[in-house]
């Protein structure tokens, strides 16, 4: 145990405070030579870990902080202990926290518990665990990992850096780029929905045969199904972000950038341009397009085009300033009904004189 507990420690990324104010382009205001393992929040960082300030109405806790630095904004402030200041620090923390865990890769193979299909393409670099399965002609760049219970259709290509957890589902002819992880249960390229009714209302399946495209640094989270195209493709682009339990289905396309929060559904051949944001629960309706930097409020239901960087709520989706004041005066109702009524009895009176 206490070898294994020694070799942990050794892992450890250490950097001294000189190398991380370069990395985030901050200002160092004390000792540079003063070294941290790691970041932690304010209340549980240790002396060997850097901490962060996002707003100065904190300082306070930081006061009572046991970390050995600190990234703060940028201010005329004394602290008595080393800081980076900069313009964004929760920014920069993140930059840093991603610095400080980085590792070399850590190839294990191919276990002998996992099936691969014939002609498939692996080099030596990758982790692949046991119980996946890889039908024929699958193509993995260097340094994927692919986790206990993944399933990898026909003709899947996966770029150099990528990650699948456990149990994710990438079906036949899905193309996924370079550094995209997807978290554990994910079905990426399931059949989207799509039937033709007849006469006496009986569906008949539209055959599905398109590709799902996900590009470079794209995360998917837990559970999130994304549905091959009918013809074509679904395309989630470079950057996207989506959170767990999202739908999105047949021939959508996620511009880059853009955030999708927790279950979102989004329907089908509907267009979302680059840097959207689509807060938690929110629903598109299909065929729509939502332009550049547009934001929707959780629970917003989308049902026609939203211009580029207009801010919608409601349902249905409507400007968000109108939404709030429209909601303000939902807890009036009652009171404004009662004031209509004695209203009516009143004009009724007075007609009757």
């Amino acid at each position: 145990m206490k070898d294994r507990e020694a070799s942990l420690s050794m892992m450890k990324t250490m950097k001294n405070l000189a190398e991380l104010a370069e990395l985030v382009g901050g200002r160092l205001i004390g000792d540079g030579s003063v070294t941290v393992e790691g970041l932690a929040d304010l209340e549980s960082a240790g002396a060997a870990q850097l901490t962060f300030l996002t707003h100065e109405k904190n300082i306070d806790l930081l006061s009572h902080s046991q970390a050995a630095a600190a990234v703060v904004p940028i201010s005329d402030r004394q602290y008595a202990l080393p800081v980076i200041q900069v313009r964004d620090p929760n920014l920069a923390a993140a930059i840093i926290h991603n610095s400080l865990l980085a590792g070399p890769f850590q190839a294990q193979g191919v276990d002998p518990r996992a099936v691969v299909g014939q002609d498939c393409q692996i080099p030596a670099a990758v982790t692949i665990a046991p119980l996946a399965v890889l039908g024929k002609g699958v193509v993995l760049g260097q340094r994927v990992t692919l986790g206990p219970g993944v399933v990898v259709g026909d003709g899947v290509r996966i770029g150099d850096d990528s990650t699948l957890k456990a149990n994710v589902t990438v079906e036949r002819g899905t193309v996924i780029g370079c550094r995209v992880m997807i978290h554990a249960g994910a079905v990426i390229g399931s059949d989207g929905f799509g039937y033709a009714t007849d006469q006496f209302g009986h569906h008949v399946k539209r055959p599905q045969v398109g590709v799902v495209q996900i590009d470079d640094d794209v995360e998917i989270g837990s559970n999130v199904c994304i549905d091959r195209a009918t013809f074509g493709k679904t395309w989630v682009k470079r950057g996207a972000k989506i959170d767990n339990q999202v739908q999105i289905a047949h021939n959508v396309v996620i511009g880059e950038d853009s955030i999708i929060v927790a279950q979102v559904g989004i329907s089908g051949s509907t267009t979302l341009g680059t840097g959207v944001v689509l807060g938690g629960q929110a629903g598109v309706a299909g065929h729509l397009t939502i332009g550049d930097r547009a934001m929707a409020a959780a629970k917003t239901g989308i049902h026609a085009d939203v211009p580029a960087k207009a801010v919608v709520s409601g349902f249905p989706a409507i400007s968000h300033p109108l939404w709030l004041r429209i909601s303000s005066l939902i807890a009036k109702l009652p009171d404004l009904f009662k004031d209509v009524r004695e209203l009516k009895k009143q004009v009724a009176e007075l007609n009757r004189k």
